[in-house]
């Protein structure tokens, strides 16, 4: 388990950095449950000290944590090497819920990336992954649940969406269901460095997109007729929004259908962007800006028509963002609406609270939620709103109460 951090500090040059570290190299909204229906704990009144609790240790390179629609007993952790792990209150059970180990290519910036649960699951058994094959393209792919609900069919693969991946890095990886009842997809520029294709403002190519997607409207799925870039000929119609150079992890505010993406950047700026609910066609701005500077050119970049972030930081705070989610738990009532991310390679665990379009309230948990946590891979959140932490080292941690 990491105890500190020091050895993480320029993890760069050590590790190879699932987010794409700044160098060349979930379901349908649910109300919050009522005071007394809290499953881990008593509500605790106001805004008190925050601290995290480990739940379970012994994940191999987790990177992403979700749960199932309707499912307040079992968490699921993807683990980068093909596993999908239930986990059962404080218990890792032994026996993975999925196994594709044998069909994708890992690791780095590969590997088995990211899940989501149909809305529909407690009917349907259908979920979704993002990983990448043995030669390092992504797959989309549906699978189902057997009749033995702790574990899926491996045979019942469909795959929805391939893209070719032109370089190892920058894979993107997250799904997400929107309250739209449609899947997301997050996908990053291609690699390498700098974005040498040009991928991010190229509305012809996947890469470097946010994709919205109708997993019931055909086969392999349908295109929403209100996706932004539908009409326009010169435009993949699967696009909802373009200008990311490596979305790591987005998700979406249950109360608002908000969609927030922590965006890694290349050398100087990390970024978390917000759209409003059900507006797409932004235009994030990579690669002509990282973040809120000019990237190329390097100086008087246009930049008309661009999104630029709510928040941005630099590489005094840390090098590779990883975004988290609006918390709308029960447990802690003061903290609704305030959004939790952190950085990958520092450590660094903050929060704010969206007011008007801009970040409020501002804090920094990094000595007390972040205590003892390394590489934060990725966040999670349960059936009843509350928020997790997954560290890339191999362990699960709840976001609590200090007392």
């Amino acid at each position: 388990m990491a105890r500190g951090r020091a050895r993480i500090l320029g993890a760069c040059a050590a590790v190879a950095l699932l987010a794409g570290c700044g160098s060349d190299g979930p379901t349908s909204p649910q109300p919050s449950p009522s005071a007394g229906g809290c499953s881990t704990g008593a509500p605790v009144a106001g805004t008190p000290p925050l601290t995290s609790t480990l739940l379970v240790g012994g994940l191999s390179s987790p990177l992403d944590v979700q749960s199932a629609p309707g499912d307040t007993t079992r968490l699921f952790v993807v683990e980068q090497r093909g596993r999908i792990r239930i986990v059962r209150g404080q218990t890792l059970v032994a026996t993975p819920f999925l196994d594709i180990s044998g069909r994708l290519s890992c690791c780095g910036e590969r590997g088995l990336l990211g899940l989501a649960f149909h809305p529909d699951y407690t009917q349907n058994g259908r979920f979704y992954v993002n990983y990448t094959n043995p030669q390092g393209h992504t797959h989309i792919s549906e699978f189902r649940v057997s009749s033995n609900p702790d574990v899926a069919s491996p045979d019942s693969e469909r795959m929805l969406l391939f893209v070719s991946q032109p370089f190892s890095n920058h894979n993107g990886g997250g799904l997400a269901f929107g309250r739209d009842g449609r899947l997301y997809i997050g996908l990053g520029d291609g690699g390498s460095g700098g974005d040498p294709l040009g991928n991010g403002q190229d509305l012809r190519t996947y890469l470097g997109k946010m994709l919205r997607i109708d997993v019931d409207g055909g086969m392999p799925y349908g295109v929403p007729t209100d996706n932004p870039f539908r009409s326009n000929a010169a435009a993949l119609p699967e696009i909802w929004a373009l200008g990311l150079r490596n979305p790591w992890r987005f998700s979406f505010d249950r109360l608002t259908g908000e969609l927030y993406i922590g965006d890694v950047g290349q050398s100087a700026r990390e970024e978390i962007d917000v759209a409003p609910a059900g507006r797409g066609g932004q235009n994030y701005g990579w690669n002509v800006m990282e973040g809120t500077l000019c990237f190329l050119p390097a100086r008087d970049c246009p930049t008309a028509g661009l999104t630029l972030p709510v928040l941005d930081y630099g590489r005094n705070v840390g090098g590779s963002v990883t975004g988290g989610y609006v918390y709308r738990g029960c447990r802690l009532p003061g903290y609704q609406g305030t959004y939790f991310y952190g950085d990958f390679v520092s450590g660094t665990i903050r929060s704010f609270r969206l007011q008007n379009g801009q970040p409020a309230d501002p804090q920094d948990w990094t000595g007390t939620v972040g205590r003892g946590i390394g590489n934060i891979s990725s966040f999670g959140q349960d059936g009843e709103g509350e928020l997790y932490i997954l560290d890339y080292d191999g362990e699960l941690y709840r976001i609590v109460p200090a007392s």
